[in-house]
């Protein structure tokens, strides 16, 4: 497992800021901390006067930053610290903050002189330079820098790497389990709602949910025979009972299926369109243009129906004039997507999210069936199928509902009742 952070997001700042100073008064040295590319993310501590005056230069405070950076990253590649001279003849080290074998930045200290043979030993980490030898007020201070024996220097250095390499060890341990834990409830969570919707989809309610008919359109159908029984020689009203009969077969039938295919779908629709044909006469056409290669494809049960009679509930009845449905197919190589058209005013984009929400307060049937087929859709073939609605919500351009199946289906969870 893999984590990419910064150093502040592993330790406080201010954490970093009180180890700094502490350490800055107890050796009696200048510190700062850099991040990865060399540029100070904590005050600088113990800083002498030297390097305070010529960081007040733009250019010089840029040859400084370089420095620190150029010691940073020695001690990264050496994997601890690195002690080396300044371009302006100071001893320092850094020592490196490396986390998971990422590089966090450095810690960098120094701005002192050693023992004359031993600092003439040390090497530049840049090269030197002498432009503040013209300075009369940098001579002087460089003069005064503080003075340490090499050893006690050099123990410092491992001392300051010990502390780091414990304390950046206990914050990523402590990162990692923080993160490991919201993950843990988040998986938690998932497999919550997941078990949730699982038993949803076997309770009666759900059972209603999906295997009911809206009974408006129910009284519609028998009202419908009823009057052709009585003006006519039965010839339509066989029809209409042979395309009725089949739909109720095929709900009935669906309790010894528990997975189905568009091709069932698609001939429950067509018993559904023709019945509406015969009662509301010209009042609508229809085309199907779903080619024979998908109607093979795994789909739940009754997941174009509802969609269908949502177009008449809400497109064809509410109009005067002809209204027309259309239902089609195609894919994008990967997914079949179905799609159900009409030519009504279409869906205002906030009824449209409102519809989608995961909130079910206050929604009406339509918007819980819609929901009830994506959450089928989403169970069976995983998240990113299910159903999307698109409408430029304006007169006679409509609506248009689209459903995505997977094309690939070998790994398709058999679930009851989907």
């Amino acid at each position: 497992m893999n984590y990419t952070f910064r150093l502040t997001e592993l330790i406080e700042l201010k954490q970093l800021q009180t180890l700094q100073d502490n350490f800055s008064k107890s050796i009696g040295v200048a510190i700062v901390i850099v991040n990865e590319k060399g540029m100070p993310i904590t005050k600088p501590s113990g800083f002498s006067t030297f390097c305070k005056l010529s960081r007040a230069s733009v250019s010089q405070q840029d040859r400084c930053f370089q420095c620190d950076n150029a010691g940073g990253r020695a001690a990264m590649s050496a994997n601890k610290p690195v002690v080396y001279r300044c371009c302006c003849d100071f001893v320092e080290f850094a020592v490196p903050i490396i986390v998971n074998g990422q590089y966090l930045g450095a810690f960098i200290s120094g701005q002192v002189r050693v023992e004359q043979e031993k600092q003439q030993t040390i090497p530049y980490i840049l090269g030197r330079t002498s432009e503040w030898k013209n300075n009369a007020k940098l001579v002087q201070a460089h003069q005064q820098a503080n003075y340490i024996p090499y050893d006690k220097f050099e123990a410092a250095a491992y001392s300051l790497s010990n502390i780091t390499l414990y304390l950046a060890e206990q914050a990523y341990a402590n990162k990692i389990q923080k993160e490991l834990h919201a993950k843990s409830i988040k998986l938690a969570e998932e497999l919550r709602n997941r078990a949730d919707l699982e038993r949803a989809l076997c309770d009666a309610e759900y059972k209603v949910l999906s295997y009911q008919i809206n009974p408006h359109f129910l009284f519609n159908v028998l009202n419908t025979i009823g009057r052709l029984a009585f003006l006519e020689d039965a010839e339509q009203t066989e029809n209409t009972v042979y395309y009725f009969s089949d739909m109720m077969r095929y709900i009935l039938k669906k309790s010894d299926n528990k997975l189905i295919t568009i091709g069932s779908e698609v001939n429950a629709v067509k018993s559904y369109l023709a019945i509406q044909q015969i009662r509301l006469k010209d009042r609508f056409s229809y085309k199907i243009n779903i080619p024979d290669k998908y109607l093979d494809i795994v789909s739940p049960f009754l997941v174009l129906q509802p969609l269908v009679e949502n177009c008449f509930k809400y497109v064809i009845e509410p109009k005067e004039e002809k209204s027309f449905i259309s239902l089609s197919a195609y894919d994008d190589g990967h997914d079949v997507l179905l799609e159900v058209s009409d030519n009504g005013d279409g869906i205002p984009a906030d009824k449209i999210n409102e519809i989608l929400s995961d909130d079910v307060q206050g929604n009406n049937h339509n918007s819980i069936g819609i929901k009830n087929i994506r959450n089928r859709l989403r169970l069976l073939f995983g998240q990113r199928y299910g159903l999307e609605i698109k409408s430029p919500n304006k007169p006679n351009m409509g609506t248009t509902v689209r459903l995505r199946f997977p094309m690939e289906q070998n790994n398709i969870r058999e679930l009851p009742y989907v």
